[in-house]
């Protein structure tokens, strides 16, 4: 059941308490046991899943590695009898008040018995296909990996050290290009090793990216500032402006360009990781007012002020 939404299968909020948890279950339970709907194989599904959802959301650990990694990967994680270790569906209904003979000794059609036994704490739906079943895998591992603007723009090779549970791992990791601030790129096979016989999780490098001299970097954009005096902003110019990837670009700034506006150069910011283009480079200008005039400065403003400047 990959991607299952437990909590929205047993009808609470993710933040129910583990009371309003067995409340919510004991209800289901009534409703779709197999025995009280022996003609029914959806009802006998139900039940199925809602006592699985029931044995995750019940057991601390398990609903914490759940609430952690999200349905879809906590179900690679752990198999159908991982789910049900040290859960006794047979204990559980016995204290709804099902009693004893509730259901018999077969549990209902396609149940296996020992669900009411309780002394193997594996799986009480053990007919289920055994190639869903999955080894539970190691923890996955994060690693922060500074790059350059330059490494970003370019892609790169770049060697990692990761430190876990007393081991070491060296490794060379492909850089691609637009890996910005936030974005991901998984190693398979590179994370924790598994305490349970299973493969190793994944280790995941994540690119934080080294603030820039020249440029601000947010996402895929970048942004540049200029200087340009007051008359310059008042009847335009154009001035040169050199990209993130060394390229030379004249750019036009044209006549009565406010303070701190900005002036966009399309696809020449950082690339998107999926190849498709690349962000924007942004101008700002900064106009420089004087903070001084000459007396031959003053009388020219003065001037143009008699002409409604």
């Amino acid at each position: 059941m990959a991607g299952t939404d437990y909590y929205k299968i047993l009808g609470v909020e993710k933040n129910a308490t583990p009371s309003e948890i067995k409340k919510a279950y004991h209800k289901l339970a009534l409703k779709y046991h197999p025995d009280k709907n022996k003609d029914d194989k959806n009802a006998e599904a139900k039940f199925k899943e809602i006592s699985e959802a029931y044995a995750v959301l019940s057991d601390k650990e398990k609903r914490n590695q759940y609430d952690t990694y999200g349905s879809a990967d906590f179900q690679q994680r752990f198999s159908q009898e991982d789910i049900f270790r040290n859960f006794d569906l047979g204990d559980i209904l016995k204290e709804f008040g099902f009693g004893q003979n509730f259901g018999g000794a077969s549990f209902g059609r396609g149940f296996s018995g020992n669900a009411f036994t309780g002394g193997t704490g594996g799986n009480p739906f053990g007919n289920m296909n055994s190639s869903s079943r999955r080894q539970v895998k190691g923890n996955d591992l994060e690693y922060e990996l500074h790059l350059t603007l330059e490494e970003i723009i370019n892609g790169c090779k770049k060697t990692v050290t990761v430190n876990h549970a007393g081991n070491t791992d060296t490794l060379s990791v492909n850089i691609p290009k637009g890996m910005v601030s936030g974005k991901k790129i998984r190693v398979p096979g590179k994370g924790e090793v598994s305490p349970y016989g299973g493969p190793r999780g994944n280790l995941f490098i994540k690119s934080n990216i080294i603030n820039h001299p020249e440029f601000m970097i947010e996402g895929n954009d970048i942004t540049t500032i200029k200087e340009i005096k007051l008359s310059e902003a008042l009847l335009g110019t154009k001035i040169d402006i050199k990209t993130p990837a060394g390229k030379i670009m004249n750019l036009n700034i044209p006549p009565g360009t406010k303070h701190k506006g900005k002036l966009r150069i399309s696809q020449h910011g950082i690339p998107f990781m999926n190849g498709n283009g690349c962000g924007h480079l942004f101008v700002m200008i900064h106009i420089n007012f004087p903070k001084e005039l000459t007396d031959q400065q003053k009388k020219l403003v003065e001037k143009l002020a008699e002409t409604g400047l």
